[in-house]
């Protein structure tokens, strides 16, 4: 870091843009006189996030934002519970059982003690296996809830009242979205690791009480060490899939203790040479941030209805609708048109028609499509392998056709358009079309919804009475002066 910020110095409040070039740098390779960096060697991006985080407070947030946040973690731990018994939340839980620490934070639904790091990790891991949690779209999209187990870790390890952690989910999502709202991070090839690890780093570096100094380290930590590329995503799909932003979020809380440990994190790691801009998103410039007079990420992140990529929701609404006018006999063909990201995330690879994996089938749009279309529904229980491999599903599957309908994707994000005509042997055609499907922030899953999703989930995995308790203590998250006894209704019988 620079010498006049270890003496503690603060630099101008104002700086010009960043000139992204060598001519910035010194012989060395260290930042000379870097354009927008300031003294204490931070660029304007880093110190706009790090000092928006620092000054975020309870008091700031409406009672919208605050029934928002609620409803997320509802919804996450609904999501959470129900990934429990995967593998890949075995696997975390036995890397887990091996780490020790202090403050400790424990792994939900067993309680098993661990690091704050771990218990993100795996706590991620089951929050994201079932690909039922939430979606933010705009420019770049992704899963901000996927760094609400952060929050929850360092809240647990220091045992934070409900108004704080309310506050530090906040602040992760509107770290993410106000990326995301800039940065189409799929198309650049980038995973949304990357908008996940800077508001993992946000949430729990305002739990851990760190200051905008502090939390510019911590996000210039997480982000110069946690550029997830965008193949975890591509093809053939692994359990990776869903343990990919369990890592950032990992990496984003292990980066706040050690800022809160005194570690100084690289300069200028947006702007300046081999910075983010440089390297991985190209220039952006962040937009207003939520407060009492506009709208926080969080108000216009998206809930799912159903277990799968975010993208298929709405052709799912529509196949459900379509069945009841053409019988499964009589369907000679499916065509599906959709914008662009649809089309390429879940309907233009091969494996998409030919899907080996769990995670393959849930971001398969001709899979999701010939269940919806046989079943009538999607169900967590709807990607065994042997359903995968069922002949008359495979053989549905291949009278549909996925295509890009240049329209669409003008339109995208501000409409998610999607048209579907389904041919019958006889001649007619069946027509649907759809834009926000249930569960999208302008046509929102009331509470009783996403209760009844919870309810699903815990279903046979903790007894009726406690999943009301927890159900009751989540909704009443603000009056909780301490996280432990909440976190403590997470537990699963069967839970190892």
């Amino acid at each position: 870091m620079l010498a006049d910020r270890t003496a503690g110095k603060r630099g101008p409040d104002f700086a010009p843009e960043v000139t992204i070039g060598h001519d910035a740098h010194d012989a060395r390779g260290s930042i000379a006189a870097a354009p927008g960096v300031r003294g204490d060697g931070m660029d304007q991006t880093t110190r706009k996030l790090a000092r928006y985080v620092a000054a975020l407070d309870y008091r700031q947030l409406s009672g919208n934002t605050v029934r928002a946040a609620k409803k997320h973690l509802i919804d996450s731990i609904a999501c959470l519970i129900g990934g429990y018994d995967s593998e890949p939340a075995a696997i975390a839980r036995r890397l887990a059982s091996r780490s020790r620490g202090e403050p400790r934070a424990r792994v939900l639904g067993s309680g098993a003690p661990t690091t704050m790091e771990m218990a993100t990790f795996a706590n991620t891991v089951m929050l994201r296996y079932l690909d039922y949690n939430d979606h933010y779209v705009s420019v770049g999209s992704g899963h901000p809830s996927d760094m609400i187990p952060a929050c929850l870790a360092a809240a647990d390890a220091l045992d934070a009242d409900g108004k704080r952690i309310l506050t530090a989910i906040v602040a992760a999502y509107e770290v993410f979205a106000a990326l995301a709202d800039q940065v189409p991070l799929g198309q650049l090839g980038w995973d949304q690791g990357v908008f996940v690890v800077l508001g993992a780093a946000a949430g729990a570096g305002l739990l851990l009480g760190l200051n905008t100094e502090q939390l510019g380290d911590a996000m210039a930590i997480g982000i110069t060490s946690s550029v997830a590329t965008r193949q975890t995503r591509s093809g053939e799909l692994a359990m990776w899939k869903g343990c990919a932003t369990a890592a950032a979020a990992r990496s984003g809380v292990f980066a706040a203790l050690l800022a809160k440990e005194g570690m100084s994190g690289p300069t200028a790691a947006f702007e300046g040479f081999n910075g983010v801009w440089d390297k991985v998103t190209g220039k952006f410039h962040l937009g207003e941030f939520g407060s009492p007079d506009r709208p926080f990420g969080i108000e216009r992140a998206n809930l799912k209805y159903f277990p799968s990529e975010y993208h298929s929701q709405a052709p799912l609404w529509m196949a459900l609708d379509l069945r009841t006018r053409v019988a499964l006999e009589d369907i000679a063909a499916i065509e599906v048109q959709t914008y662009h990201y649809a089309y390429s995330e879940i309907g233009s690879e091969p494996q998409k028609w030919d899907p080996q994996s769990r995670e393959t089938a849930d971001h398969s749009l001709p899979y999701l499509l010939a269940l919806a279309f046989m079943d009538g529904a999607i169900r967590v229980d709807s990607f065994s392998a042997q359903r995968m491999r069922d002949p008359a599903t495979r053989a549905l599957m291949q009278k549909i056709r996925v295509s890009e309908n240049p329209e669409f994707t003008r339109r995208y994000p501000a409409a998610m358009m999607t048209r579907i005509e389904v041919q019958s042997r006889h001649g007619e055609r069946h027509e649907a079309a759809a834009s926000y499907p249930r569960g999208h922030a302008r046509n929102p899953m009331t509470d009783a919804e996403v209760e009844a999703k919870f309810e699903s989930l815990a279903q046979g995995l903790m007894p009726a009475a406690r999943c009301a308790a927890l159900l009751d203590a989540l909704r009443h998250i603000e009056q909780a002066p301490a996280i432990g006894p909440v976190l403590d209704l997470i537990r699963l019988d069967h839970a190892v």
